[in-house]
């Protein structure tokens, strides 16, 4: 069976919903990347079998297909545009690494790409072309059953309830995150990360939604976004723009372009659960992939976990056993945002980025009852 590696991966800086980003495209946030890629790595550009993205509120259609065109990449090359809900990107690049295992193909582009901001409106249809009621705007498909399709609050407040993780447990973990990220900022390790986009004349290169001066005390002060609740518009992230992008193939191959360092995609799991307690999806996806592999979480360097709201990732680390310096070591969504199909993505993309850890797990809680994980190993 083939190796399939990561040998490149680069992403936009998040843009906050309605901010810098809300006239772009979504096929114009990928566009910069498909340049970089294109430039830096011309010659095995010219070789690619397809390009896989994750997306979940576009306008429908092919993203992919669409905007490997407007990049003017070969026209040869197909697209494939794909909607896990959340874990879209991360399951896009599952797709491309098992496609290399398979043989179909030896060199991939894969990633995800949201704008929250560009999302079209959603109208139900009525029953009968002489209904006379007002047309009825809707936010979301329905994930699941109409009894087991909480809101995303709603269902971030069940896993709060259900794994006891209380109101200061999820403050905590926020104010961390944003500590972290700017941190991680200040030390320029988020910035390899990026590739700058040019809007209006200026350079946007730094994620938008980082609160610089948050405080304990400020978080405090934030009142539940439900009667009674422990979820605040501080302890979860907010919606975001933006896209991201790996280059992956055969290690064969890789050798041959002249790579020798990466990612190794080693193994993947997604599995569902209790669709009312969505967050919770990460618990037995990683548990199932370390288990495959005979490991424990000890074995584990480093893993990503999507900060769609603390109480999910304060109860899966609780459950995983997952120390604290091995988790979202430069902090995660809660601080950068989360630009849905595109934000497992952006997970593997900074998993890629830390090259002295060794092995390591990239995770999502996903609407509708679902986790997935994925195992790396580093190739240096």
């Amino acid at each position: 069976m083939a190796e399939a590696v990561i040998v490149a991966a680069k992403r936009t800086a998040f843009g906050k919903y309605g901010g810098s980003l809300r006239h772009v495209e979504p096929e114009d946030l990928l566009k910069p990347l498909f340049q970089h890629f294109t430039e830096k790595y011309a010659k095995a550009m010219l070789h690619i079998d397809d390009v896989v993205l994750g997306n979940v509120v576009g306008n429908g259609g092919n993203i992919a297909r669409k905007a490997l065109l407007e990049a003017n990449l070969n026209i040869h090359i197909p697209g494939l545009t794909l909607d896990r809900q959340c874990g879209s990107g991360l399951e896009a690049i599952t797709y491309a690494c098992r496609m290399v295992q398979a043989g179909a193909g030896n060199m991939y582009i894969a990633g995800g790409v949201e704008s929250t901001s560009r999302a079209p409106w959603k109208i139900k249809r009525p029953q009968s072309v002489y209904d006379t009621h007002l047309p009825e705007f809707y936010e979301r498909a329905s994930f699941a059953p109409e009894n087991q399709d909480p809101s995303m609050i709603e269902a971030a407040e069940n896993v709060a309830q259900t794994y006891g993780i209380t109101r200061e447990d999820q403050d905590l973990y926020a104010l961390n995150s944003h500590n972290k990220t700017i941190d991680a900022y200040k030390q320029n390790l988020i910035q390899q990360e990026i590739i700058s986009l040019k809007i209006k004349g200026e350079i946007f290169n730094r994620d938008e939604s980082i609160k610089t001066r948050l405080s304990e005390q400020t978080l405090n002060r934030l009142k539940p976004l439900l009667p009674g609740g422990s979820v605040t518009a501080g302890n979860c992230c907010m919606k975001n723009d933006g896209a991201v992008l790996l280059l992956i193939m055969d290690k064969t191959t890789a050798i041959s372009h002249g790579f020798n360092e990466g990612l190794v995609f080693k193994d993947s799991v997604t599995l569902g659960v209790e669709p009312t307690l969505l967050g919770i999806g990460p618990v037995p996806a990683v548990s199932r992939l370390l288990s495959k592999h005979a490991y424990t979480i000890d074995d584990i360097n480093a893993i990503e976990l999507n900060e769609a709201f603390a109480s999910q990732v304060v109860a899966s680390q609780r459950h995983l056993s997952i120390a604290d310096e091995k988790l979202n070591k430069y902090g995660g969504a809660i601080a950068t945002g989360h630009p849905y199909g595109a934000s497992g993505a952006a997970l593997v993309n900074r998993l890629f980025h830390m090259k002295s850890e060794t092995r390591t797990i990239a995770t999502m809680g996903i609407g509708g009852g679902m986790g997935n994980a994925v195992l790396f190993e580093r190739w240096s």
